[in-house]
C-alpha cells in the first residue's frame, strides 16, 4: 500500500507544472508581538488526501531517495511536532514542533534547482518532501536550521517533479525564506513575512515597488475640468491591485492585505483573522482548466487552509471539504509519550450545515 501511495506523489510531482501551483502564505502579528504564520495548499488535479500526522519523540525518520527507495539519511525527533501531510505521512508539507518552531514548503516550479543525488552520500541525503519534517524534528531556532544544513544533501524523489522552497518561523517571530538555486541554498530573512511560488522570494520583493501608489482607505475627490471625480465605493485606494491567480498577483494582494489588517490582542484572533483574509485566495477547481478539458469533481483547487497560533502551539485548518475549522493543540500532547499517528483531516468529506429553526 504504501508503495502504491509512493508511486501516486511522484505521478502527481511529475503533474504539478500543468496544474494549480498556488500556495499562499501569509504572516499576521499580535499587538504582542507574537506571529501567526499562515497560508493555503492548492492542487487542482485531484483529491490530495491529505492527513496530519502527530510525530512523538524519538521517532525514527527514513528519507526517501529518487526511485521510492527508504534509502537516504535516519534522523530520530528531537522534539515532537504535528505537521499536515498530503497523498502520505511522511510528505509533511506544513507543521509545527513543540519547542516553536513552525515550517512549510510551497511550490517553486522552473526556478529551483537541487543537486543531482549521489548514492554516496545517501546517509546525509533528505528529499525535499521531507525537509519539513526533518526541520521540525530537529531544531528549535533558525540558526540551527541554517548551521544544519551545510551538512545535508537535498534531492527530488522524482527529477519530473516541481522544486519547492521553504517558509521557516521561529517562536521570537523571525522568519527566513530557503530556497535552493543552482544547487545552493540561499536562505532570505522574511519579515514581510508573504511568500507564494515562483519566481523567487527576492524577486517578488522587488515586484512591490511596481505598487508604490497603492494605499489602504479611499482615495480623494478630483477635479477634472468642471466635472468633480468621486470614488465607487470603499478602498478605493487599492484600485489597480492584481487580480488574477498568478504568483506575482497573488504575492501582491497577500502583502497588502495583510499591511492593512488591524492587529490582533490574542492569536487566536489573529487566526480567525488569517483565514478571512486568505479567503480572498480560494481557487475555483475551474479556471484551472481550458474550456473542453475534464474538470476534477472535488468543491476547490485550495484543498485546505491553516493558520498557526505559535506562542499558543496551535495549529488551525479547514478544507475544501468541510469549513469548520479544527484545533491540534500541541501543548495537550505528550510527546514523550503519544505513538506516532496520522489521521485524514475530514473524518468525514461532506460541509455540515446547520437548520436554523424557526418558532
Amino acid at each position: 500500500m504504501k508503495k502504491l501511495l509512493l508511486i501516486a506523489a511522484v505521478i502527481l510531482l511529475a503533474a504539478f507544472p500543468q496544474k494549480a501551483l498556488a500556495c499562499t502564505g501569509i504572516t499576521l502579528r499580535t499587538t504582542g508581538g507574537d506571529a501567526v504564520p499562515a497560508r493555503t495548499i492548492e492542487w487542482a488535479g485531484n483529491d490530495l488526501e491529505s492527513k496530519y500526522a502527530v510525530v512523538p519523540r524519538g521517532h525514527l525518520h527514513r528519507s526517501f531517495v529518487p526511485g521510492g527507495k527508504k534509502e537516504g539519511m535516519s534522523f530520530a525527533a528531537r522534539y515532537g511536532y504535528v505537521g499536515l501531510a498530503v497523498e502520505q505521512p511522511e510528505f509533511v508539507v506544513e507543521g509545527m514542533n513543540e519547542a516553536g518552531l513552525s515550517a512549510g514548503l510551497f511550490y517553486f516550479p522552473n526556478y529551483g534547482k537541487y543537486e543531482d543525488y549521489n548514492e554516496d552520500y545517501k546517509e546525509s541525503t533528505v528529499s525535499d518532501l521531507q525537509l519539513v519534517s526533518w526541520m521540525l524534528a530537529s531544531f528549535k531556532t533558525i540558526d540551527e536550521v541554517k548551521k544544519a544544513m551545510r551538512g545535508i544533501h537535498v534531492v527530488t524523489i522524482d527529477p519530473r517533479g516541481s522544486t519547492v522552497h521553504w517558509r521557516i518561523t521561529e517562536e521570537s517571530g523571525r522568519q527566513v525564506v530557503l530556497e535552493i538555486v543552482g544547487r545552493k541554498a540561499r536562505f532570505y530573512e522574511n519579515s514581510l513575512g508573504v511568500l507564494t511560488n515562483a519566481p523567487d522570494f527576492k524577486w517578488h520583493v522587488t515586484n512591490l515597488n511596481n505598487y508604490v501608489n497603492l494605499t489602504a482607505g479611499p482615495t480623494a475627490d478630483r477635479m477634472m475640468g468642471d466635472f468633480t471625480l468621486k470614488a465607487f465605493g470603499g478602498g478605493s485606494g487599492l484600485h489597480g491591485i492584481p487580480g488574477d491567480m498568478t504568483p506575482p498577483s497573488r504575492f501582491v494582494r497577500a502583502a497588502f492585505f495583510q499591511l492593512t489588517a488591524p492587529k490582533q490582542p490574542t492569536g487566536e484572533k489573529a487566526v480567525m483573522q488569517a483565514f478571512h483574509i486568505l479567503n480572498n485566495f480560494d481557487i475555483p477547481t475551474g479556471i484551472q482548466f481550458a474550456e473542453g478539458q475534464d474538470v476534477p469533481d472535488i468543491p476547490s483547487a485550495t484543498q485546505w487552509t491553516v493558520a498557526t497560533d505559535i506562542a499558543s502551539r496551535r495549529i488551525y485548518y479547514r478544507t475544501m471539504h468541510n469549513s469548520t475549522i479544527r484545533c491540534l493543540d500541541l501543548k495537550k500532547m505528550d510527546f514523550r509519550k503519544l505513538a506516532y499517528q496520522w489521521a485524514p483531516l475530514d473524518a468525514k468529506k461532506r460541509q455540515d450545515v446547520e437548520m436554523v429553526r424557526i418558532k
